[in-house]
This record gives C-alpha cells, structure tokens and sequence, in this order.
C-alpha cells in the first residue's frame, strides 16, 4: 500500500516541477515583436516627378506669368557623394529620424533635399507685361505678353557687355528642400513570406502622412539680373507615403518609399532685389531609396 503511494507522489511531484520549471523559463520575446520605444534613423536618395506649373513672376518692372511649365530633378546616380559629409547636399537626398510612440505608430522629423530644374529647351506661354528701363541689357524683351509662345532656350546676346543671357532660367537645386514632420504605421507582414525568425529577417509596411515648409535655395535669372540665390522660408507642402521595410539582424533597415504631395510656394526669393517674386504650386512624386538603424531607448 506505501510503496505505490509513495511512487504517485513522486510522480505527482516531478509533474508540479515541470510545470513551475516551464513557467519560470517562458519562451523568449523577440526584439523585433514590438517596437514601442524605439528611435530610428535614416539616410538615402530620391528621384522625383513633378506636374506642370504656372509660375508668377513679379518685379518693379515687370509682371508675367509663365504657363504650364515643365519641370525635372537633376539626379546624380551612384555616386560617393551621398556619403562624403563635404558633398552631401549636392545629390538628391532624404534624411529622417523618428520614435515609436506604440508597437504600430512613430512620429519624426525629416529632410527631403529634392532640386526642381524648370526645363530650358521649351516653348511656354508667357501672359504679362516686361517694362525695363532701357539702360538695362534685359530691356530686349520689353513688351506685352499675350499667352505668347516664348522659347527659353534662345538666348539674347548682350553685346555691350558680351555676356549670353536667356529670357528667364528657373530652378530650386540647392535645393527644393522639404522640410517635415511625419506621422506613420508600420506593420510586420514577415509571415506572408515564410519568415518565422524576425530578428533575422524582418519585412514591414509602411505608411503614413506629413506636413511642413519649403526652404529652397533659388537660383534664378530674369531678364539678366542678378540671381539672389539664398536659403529663404517659400511656402508649405503637404505628403503622404507609402514603402516597404526590410530589416535584418534587429538593427539594421533599408527601406523603398513612393512618397507623393503638394507643394505650394508663394513667397520665392528670385533676384538681389527685395520686390522681386514668385510663387508657384505643383505636384510631385519621390522614389527614395534609404538605409538605417532602429535601436531601443
């Protein structure tokens, strides 16, 4: 009678031993299972499209408007550039830095370095009037513009001062720079893809939107005078994105994005004289292409 009591308890016991064992060494928690907490960061390029435009352009001695203007970025390619600090600004590029307020939602902070080169070789309609004073090399386009074809590849030939300038060249290359604050979601869909280890491997979607101000560097030539070419506040623009997340080892990402928005700029520095204007709205679309790191704070 003891003997076979005494073998249920032991067996009784070492039963409660395993179960207590396995509560007190649960399965552990993958890094990658949540994210709350989190700061990342991000550096990477772009290429960009952009609408045509209606741009405004306004002077002491002029007053025009140039329609549906057609617009391009000036990529660099592969280039060391992107990661020479001496030479960063050159290339179309994006920076970004964010914190994960839950697992599923961040909010951050960016840079989106685009250029936007208004294309020379094109004839645009230009509806306004041109009145310099005649001492000016400009004073060659004097007149009234009536939605008047106007090609702005020909160049007028200055020949008291032998210096070849255009009717007008337009761009924001240093550059059409973005600056934004973001709200985004990311949500782990590794399984759809096999992926049981995410800390090995781990792939993301990613969506979100944002807003902020245009702080572009213009460079600009009307008429022949001389460009202001500063860094001066221009506007607002608004965005929203949508890409894919890869991150491998825990810490480290790449990530591709289509980024698209509205951009609406109605105080644009053009030339060395405080009253001369632009303004202008458009579309565009990025393609970025960025690599980062997401550790825990």
């Amino acid at each position: 009678m003891f003997p076979k009591l005494r073998i249920i308890s032991v067996l009784f016991l070492g039963v409660l031993a395993s179960n207590v064992s396995a509560q007190e060494t649960p399965n552990p928690v993958k890094y990658t299972a949540h994210n709350k907490g989190k700061f990342y960061i991000f550096w990477g390029g772009n290429r960009e499209s952009y609408t045509k435009s209606d741009i405004h352009f306004k002077g002491d001695n002029y007053d025009f408007t140039v329609a549906n203007a057609i617009a391009d970025d000036k990529p660099k390619g592969w280039n060391v550039d992107y990661v020479n600090p001496s030479r960063m600004t050159i290339p179309q590029t994006n920076f970004r830095m964010g914190y994960f307020i839950n697992d599923h939602y961040n909010i951050s902070l960016g840079l989106d370095h685009m250029k936007y080169v208004m294309r020379q070789d094109q004839i645009a309609n230009v509806t306004g009037n041109v009145n310099l004073p005649s001492s000016d090399a400009g004073s060659m386009y004097n007149g009234v513009y009536n939605n008047t074809p106007v090609n702005f590849l020909n160049n007028y030939i200055d020949y008291d001062h032998g210096t070849p300038f255009p009717f007008l060249t337009f761009e924001h290359t240093d550059g059409l720079n973005y600056i934004n604050s973001e709200i985004s979601r990311v949500d782990d869909f590794s399984k759809l893809f096999g992926i049981t280890n995410t800390d090995k491997i781990q792939i993301n979607l990613t969506e979100g939107v944002g807003g902020g101000f245009l702080y572009p560097k213009t460079n600009a030539q009307i008429l022949g005078y001389k460009r202001h070419d500063d860094f001066h506040v221009s506007g607002f623009g608004v965005s929203a994105k949508v890409g894919i997340n890869v991150t491998v080892f825990k810490h480290y990402f790449v990530q591709g994005e289509l980024k698209g928005g509205y951009i609406n700029m109605n105080d644009i520095r053009t030339t060395a004289v405080t009253n001369d204007t632009a303004s202008q709205h458009f579309m565009f679309l990025q393609r970025i292409i960025s690599f980062g790191g997401i550790f825990q704070l």
